[in-house]
């Protein structure tokens, strides 16, 4: 594989972690304001 190629799987993975923590988060807020 090329840099570019795992640079951008590496963005990838990180921005969909990111995206799922702060999903969690919200549903904890959501959670937590009941």
């Amino acid at each position: 594989m090329e840099t570019l190629e795992i640079l951008t799987l590496i963005f990838i993975a990180m921005t969909f972690v990111v995206v799922l923590i702060q999903l969690v988060v919200s549903i904890i807020n959501a959670t937590k304001k009941k």
